[in-house]
């Protein structure tokens, strides 16, 4: 057996908000619309991973969801130009990330971060 997708579920009245945070900001395309779901994402490979955590690390809350890009400093400013408030960092963790948290239009705290 062979897991093949995760996919993270995220309930919302309004899905527009979805699209402005993960589409237009972060870069992420379109895979499906239908009348009850749109989903976003990338087709290109990458790695899959489930995190159980006591905390976010460096004391900070846990991450609802950890978002890994490969330039922080241009997301950085995207999320900032868009107004979005970063709730921590940007900063070089000792386990050899960078990294910010902002909270997407659902209250959902993201970690954005690149590796060193």
């Amino acid at each position: 057996m062979k897991v093949k997708r995760i996919v993270l579920n995220i309930e919302t009245r309004d899905i527009s908000k979805a699209t402005y945070f993960y589409k237009d900001i972060l870069g992420l395309e379109q895979l499906m619309e239908l009348e009850f779901i749109t989903t976003y994402g990338s087709n290109e490979k990458m790695t899959t991973q489930l995190s159980f955590l006591s905390e976010g690390g460096s004391g900070t809350p846990v991450p609802n969801l950890s978002i890994e890009v490969d330039n922080l400093e241009e997301v950085l400013n995207r999320f900032k130009n868009a107004g979005v408030p970063i709730e921590y960092g940007p900063t070089n963790e000792p386990w050899g990330v960078r990294r910010f948290y902002v909270r997407d239009p659902f209250g959902k705290l993201v970690n954005i971060l690149t590796h060193q």
